[in-house]
């Protein structure tokens, strides 16, 4: 069969805010909960930014991103995936007007995509609360937490209805279940946060969530709103009925947060688990209504798979693995233990396609490695990432296949298309980019930027739309 993209697919790259813009107090922007995560989310927030957080100043893209985003353009992007840091817009988070300068800021590099014919693809809240929501309220356990982001929302969609078409509006919103602070502001720390508190700070989410498509659709009817899930195949260790009921708990864990953005209710299954629990979610009157505003479109991020067992002496954690899970034993793993399954990306665009009937957009995928800066035959500086390349080509492929199994997808912006910091290990060694930046866990280097050998790929893939990927 021959394999092949739509017309018009939007091939890209993604980044978040936090990971490669730097200038953390530049322009009046306030603190976020980024700025006091040096470590990622291997440790404790420190009280104050400390020199050792390599997000402090990223990879500079704040005061470089004309150099960047021509790299971009260099290689074709129809899309540019990027976050908005909600504390350039509102510093504490709870005033009553925007900092003009952080708005300035991001009309310029939205300007600067549409130079290029580049869409940008915008996340509303990428891992960044505003560092005083955290502290004053507890993040998003506080209900008021929505009206801030109502405000943030008005204000970024007014100012950029008609510079940004695709918005995202809470990134990767499922791992707020494993790391509350990073996902959802909440200060209070994992091991000592109810259920109870949990649970109704992730409602306060969807009900942000669901306000701003609602919001969304009326300041300009040609937006399209989706959701961002963090997903991850869960496969049976065994064919033991017991291990498929729970690979089936496990993906209700998961799916529920895709459920509520796209069908606008809570599933059964949540219902038995909050009642099983002891958890009450506490509605207000018209959340039911709100909820209803359903996304135009499914968003997610594809790393790995992992897998479930029942069995209590087989339930081994696998070292990589974001939201838990048993190693997969035919699978290899990257440098940093995620393991590498690029059919589990099919299966994943196969399982939200058939459940929502949604279009999706895959909007992170990528390797993570070491590389090495060396000189060519030519003199010229380069990333021989065959490895990368490997792995995209793989995971492509397997989107392709989705596509011709019938499911609608609009794109495809693979993750840290720039090297960026890491939001999981906070560290710069972890590239994902196509581009290299000169810059070293020990804060040395130049900032200068090198294409890898991943970067003329990329580039025939986007001009072929897909087709050298089966040469």
């Amino acid at each position: 069969m021959n394999l092949q993209f739509p017309e018009g697919f939007l091939w890209g790259g993604a980044v978040a805010a936090n990971q490669l813009e730097g200038a953390y107090q530049d322009d009046g922007k306030g603190w976020s909960t980024q700025d006091v995560m040096p470590h990622g989310i291997k440790s404790a927030p420190t009280e104050v930014p400390t020199d050792d957080n390599m997000k402090l100043i990223g990879i500079d893209f704040y005061h470089r991103y004309k150099e960047d985003i021509k790299l971009f353009a260099e290689m074709g992007f129809k899309v540019f995936r990027t976050s908005i840091a909600w504390s350039r817009i509102f510093p504490k988070g709870d005033e009553l007007e925007p900092n003009e300068q952080g708005l300035q800021f991001y009309d310029d590099l939205f300007d600067e995509c549409h130079k290029y014919g580049i869409e940008p693809l915008v996340t509303i809240s990428h891992y960044e609360t505003p560092l005083h929501l955290a502290r004053e309220y507890d993040g998003w356990v506080n209900r008021k937490m929505v009206d801030f982001y109502e405000r943030y929302v008005r204000t970024i969609f007014n100012r950029y209805k008609n510079k940004v078409k695709y918005w995202l509006t809470f990134n990767e919103i499922n791992s707020i279940l494993e790391f509350p602070f990073m996902s959802g502001g909440i200060n209070t720390p994992l091991e000592k946060l109810s259920k109870q508190d949990l649970y109704q700070a992730i409602h306060h989410e969807f009900i942000a969530s669901a306000l701003a498509v609602k919001i969304g659709h009326e300041i300009n009817p040609d937006f399209k709103i989706g959701c961002m899930v963090l997903s991850m195949p869960i496969y049976p260790l065994t064919p033991h009925p017991d291990d498929l009921i729970k690979v089936m708990q496990s993906d209700h864990k998961n799916m529920f947060f895709a459920d509520v953005h796209s069908r606008g209710y809570y599933p059964g299954y949540m219902k038995r688990f909050f009642k099983e629990h002891g958890i009450h979610i506490h509605f207000e009157p018209g959340d039911e209504e709100i909820l209803k505003h359903t996304v135009d479109f499914i968003s997610f991020s594809y790393y790995m798979s992992t897998c479930e067992t029942a069995d209590p002496e087989k339930q081994i954690r696998g070292e990589g693995n974001l939201l838990g899970g048993v190693p997969n034993p035919y699978l290899e793993a990257s440098e940093w233990g995620w393991q590498i399954d690029p059919q589990g990306l099919r299966y994943v665009m196969n399982m939200f396609y058939d459940r929502y009937q949604k279009p999706l957009f895959i909007v992170e995928n990528g390797l993570g490695a070491v590389d090495q800066l060396v000189v060519d035959g030519n003199g010229e500086k380069i990333v021989n990432d065959d490895y990368r390349i490997n792995y995209l080509r793989d995971h492509l492929v397997q989107v392709a296949e989705a596509i011709a199994d019938g499911v609608e997808v609009m794109g495809y912006t693979s993750w840290g298309c720039i090297d960026l910091v890491s939001a999981t290990s906070a560290e710069l060694k972890k590239r994902y980019g196509f581009i290299y930046v000169d810059r070293h866990d020990d804060g040395s280097g130049t900032l200068d930027r090198y294409r890898k050998k991943s970067f003329h790929w990329y580039k025939e893939v986007i001009e072929s739309n897909g087709q050298s990927l089966f040469k």
